[in-house]
């Protein structure tokens, strides 16, 4: 990834995020990440969105879902620069474990598992970052494996 590139434009060109860039566009959401930030996005891959069952999918799909669709992107999504190095310094402050607000209001539970990253939704579902710290012109993109769910969903 281009590091003088947005998240947007980078996102498009990683060929592993089409259908996280095809909600980012149904719910509105490319003009915040393609100019403003810093944002870490925690990017689901494709990968990551053929895990999802099949009800859930179509719940995506729904144009009259649109303000679920909105939430479940900006739970994806946190104010500023967060490199993993800071994640893991946030967990060693906080005795192995760290909480973020997203941009959606709730919050992100950090934990380690091995030598790995692994992020928790208010559900108790986990994602695993598998690629991190994709630097961009306005913030910093983490691969997870998994997509993740506010509360409310």
């Amino acid at each position: 990834m281009n590091p003088e590139n947005s998240i947007i434009k980078n996102a498009e060109d990683s060929g592993n995020h089409t259908k996280l860039l095809a909600a980012v566009k149904a719910a509105d959401l490319e003009l915040l990440l393609n100019e403003n930030g810093p944002f870490t996005v925690f990017a689901p891959s494709d990968v990551a969105f053929e895990k999802l069952d099949v009800d859930t999918k179509k719940m995506l799909l729904n144009p009259n879902n649109k303000k679920e669709l909105h939430s479940i992107l900006t739970y994806h999504i946190v104010a500023g620069n967060l490199s993993a190095s800071k994640i893991l310094k946030a967990m060693c402050r906080g005795k192995g474990k760290a909480t973020f607000t997203t941009v959606q209001g709730d919050l992100l539970t950090a934990t380690m598992k091995g030598l790995d990253i692994v992020l928790s939704d208010g559900e108790g579902n986990t994602a695993m970052i598998t690629t991190a710290d994709a630097n961009q012109c306005n913030g910093i993109i983490h691969v997870i494996d998994s997509v993740i769910m506010p509360c409310k969903m």
